[in-house]
């Protein structure tokens, strides 16, 4: 064994007591697999005994001395003799099962530490090769370290009882607080009647053409969100550079024209004071803006970590993403793209509203109302989106905008129409009905959304 092996990490004693353990108890294997596999040991001859043992959990078939032994020498992996002294030393490594996940859980720290000396020794040769460039490295060793911390996650069964109890909870504390929405709301009220909120890992989807409006309206529930749950709201731009999305935050808020914003010599004193304002006001949301050019799920969920109290992301827009491989096939990058957006908002336990181009077979229509169909590029996006709105606007109208929920997992569908101010960039509801998709009007009455 060389210097640097002598170095690594490892627990002898820690090995031999979890495969010890389950020689005395079997039946805490299954306990045991959640916190550690063969890979995590060091010692090859305990490597092969956990997988023989796993074998024989697999094949529902007793786990003891002689069952262990034959399983290993059948296995060719080690001689009668071998495997006879390698399990008698385990027998009288540990005197009981009692504390075998405790045990467990010593060899998995083990090894993940000797993972990590591996992987800071695989990004130390990167940064000298010179064969990319820093950012890359650093992209490729931030997925590698939080790839570890991905694999640590445990998760248990939960007893229906305790969810139940949880549930019933929630209920009641709703049900004494009526104007508290199960998610985080839009501030659209007509909107969340529907969707009850955007849930915890919730992937939500607005889907337009280019021009409807999308940007401006992820922004305003982004705003909106931040203020009403006091929490962060992470934003990540690939379209737009920072400096132009606050720009029409700010337009929105102060109720400035846009278009004096990028020519400010147009601006009244009533003007400047409205500027000000909406600044003040605005520098009170915890909204976090990134506007990094075509970045992964994996850069995302990197910068996702460091941030505290997150509420809610946005992303802006989806087919602007990378997918974690290279390949030529686009449909089959998006899915990708879409399902690690998904596992992101349940990782991290909030809602994540993405913006999706909507492809040119909704403009050869003649009504030009977009479909579930027409979601650019993959057929994954629309099976991993919890709920999809698309943004419609009626030909020669300019100052409304449909909003057609044509997917909710967690409630109804159906259209609301929102106002449209374009050099605002701005939405506000106008209607108190919804059209329930039948033709019907639906009572959508809702509480002031402070437009």
């Amino acid at each position: 064994m060389d210097s640097l092996n002598r170095q690594l990490p490892v627990s002898y004693e820690a090995e031999q007591s979890v495969l010890g353990s389950i020689l005395i108890k079997p039946e805490c294997f299954g306990d045991i697999m959640n916190y550690v596999s063969g890979e995590d040991f060091y010692v090859d001859a305990h490597k092969e005994i956990f997988y023989a043992m796993f074998r024989l959990f697999a094949a529902s078939r007793e786990i003891d001395y002689v069952t262990v032994t034959d399983s290993l020498v059948s296995g060719g992996k080690l001689d009668s003799d071998q495997a006879k002294e390698a399990i008698a030393k385990i027998v009288t490594a540990v005197p009981t099962a009692a504390n075998a996940v405790d045990y467990a859980k010593i060899v998995r720290d083990r090894s993940l530490r000797r993972n990590l000396i591996t992987i800071c020794a695989e990004i130390t040769e990167s940064a000298r090769s010179e064969t990319d460039t820093a950012a890359a490295i650093l992209e490729a060793a931030e997925a590698k370290i939080y790839g570890l911390s991905d694999k640590n996650i445990v998760r248990n069964f939960r007893s229906i009882k305790d969810v139940l109890i949880a549930n019933y909870h929630h209920l009641q504390e709703l049900k004494d607080h009526p104007d508290k929405l199960a998610g985080v709301p839009t501030g659209f009220g007509v909107i969340d009647k529907l969707l009850v909120g955007m849930g915890p890992g919730d992937m939500v989807l607005v889907g337009a053409r280019p021009g409807v409006g999308k940007t401006s309206f992820t922004m305003n529930v982004a705003t909106r969100a931040a203020r009403s749950t006091g929490k962060a709201v992470c934003v990540f731009s690939l379209e737009m550079s920072a400096e132009q999305l606050v720009m029409r935050m700010v337009s929105t808020e102060a109720r400035i024209d846009n278009y004096h914003l990028r020519a400010p010599a147009g601006l009244q004193v009533n003007d400047w004071k409205a500027l000000a304002a909406a600044s003040s006001s605005l520098s009170e949301c915890n909204i976090l803006i990134d506007d990094t050019p075509g970045m992964s799920v994996t850069a995302m969920k990197s910068k996702l970590r460091r941030v505290k109290n997150l509420g809610l992301v946005v992303i802006d827009y989806l087919q602007l993403m990378q997918g974690e491989t290279k390949t030529d096939n686009r449909a089959q990058e998006v899915g990708e793209i879409s399902r690690g957006i998904k596992l992101m908002a349940k990782e991290f336990g909030c809602p994540v509203l993405t913006c999706a181009q909507l492809n040119r077979a909704v403009e050869g229509r003649k009504d030009g109302v977009p479909m579930l169909s027409d979601l650019r590029d993959s057929g994954s996006i629309e099976q991993d989106a919890d709920s999809v709105m698309f943004l419609h606007k009626k030909e020669n109208e300019t100052q409304k905008v449909q909003v057609i929920i044509a997917k909710n997992r967690h409630g109804a569908t159906g259209t609301v129409e929102l106002g449209w101010t374009p050099e605002f960039t701005a939405f506000h509801s106008i209607e108190s009905t919804l059209d329930d998709g039948t033709g019907t009007p639906t009572d959508a009455d809702a509480p002031p959304d402070g437009q």
